[in-house]
């Protein structure tokens, strides 16, 4: 099941075990966030756009019983999570595809109720890339763009149906405008803190509503860490329930 350098990290609250591989792709604390905020769908379909090694599929298939698929543009990322999905015995349920998600048009329209995603983070062009190609196609926009996810979301979610992203709080902005341009209204927006000391929001997470009404709610804040540098209270129910 394991390959070279790989190795199962466990996800304590879904009672779950994940393949991880520092050389290629390993989950930030942004994807157990996004999957936090995500609601259970009891039945219903999932859509998890740039699915890296499957992390938000996995966290979302606890406690539902809704079908979820993923889609993954590299092919060692996409091979990981089908073999973590296999190992949790969750075949039957999660389907990974290994494709561009800019041909998502290609699929089903209007068929999903949510998707999911956590793009690159870096535009193409910005000065500071990392070395390794793996992790510099997971984090720069070099195989899909911002308006890629939030256009791939729109033909995929079913009129109603919600897109839930998470990003970097200082491109919130373009959030914001990409969703509204591809006809998705921006309904809520949880702002991340790593702690309360701290002025500025490091992260944030974007629900938006295909066909929406403009009506958008900045939730309460949320820390990573309390004043003594420990788990908030907040992050202690995302890692463990």
């Amino acid at each position: 099941m394991l390959k070279e350098n790989e190795r199962f990290d466990q996800l304590i609250k879904e009672g779950l075990e994940i393949i991880q591989n520092d050389a290629v792709f390993s989950f930030s604390t942004d994807a157990l966030l996004l999957g936090h905020f995500v609601p259970t769908l009891k039945k219903g379909r999932v859509m998890d756009l740039c699915s890296g090694n499957g992390i938000i599929p996995l966290l979302l298939s606890d406690g539902s019983s809704c079908a979820i698929d993923a889609i993954e543009i590299q092919p060692l990322l996409a091979d990981m999570a089908k073999r973590s999905v296999a190992h949790n015995r969750l075949d039957d349920r999660i389907k990974v595809y290994e494709m561009d998600l800019k041909e998502a048009n290609h699929l089903t329209p209007s068929q999903y109720d949510i998707v999911t995603c956590n793009p690159p983070y870096f535009r193409e062009n910005q000065s500071f890339q990392h070395l390794k190609e793996a992790h510099r196609i997971a984090r720069h926009e070099v195989m899909c763009t911002l308006d890629d996810c939030t256009l791939a979301a729109r033909h995929l979610l079913k009129q109603g149906g919600r897109l839930y992203m998470v990003h970097r709080a200082d491109r919130l902005v373009d959030c914001l405008i990409s969703m509204r341009s591809a006809g998705m209204e921006p309904k809520k927006i949880w702002n991340i803190y790593s702690k309360p000391e701290k002025p500025h929001a490091v992260t944030v997470v974007i629900e938006a509503l295909k066909g929406g009404k403009p009506d958008c709610k900045v939730m309460p804040p949320f820390y990573i860490y309390d004043g003594n540098g420990d788990y908030s209270a907040e992050m202690k129910e995302v890692y463990y329930g």
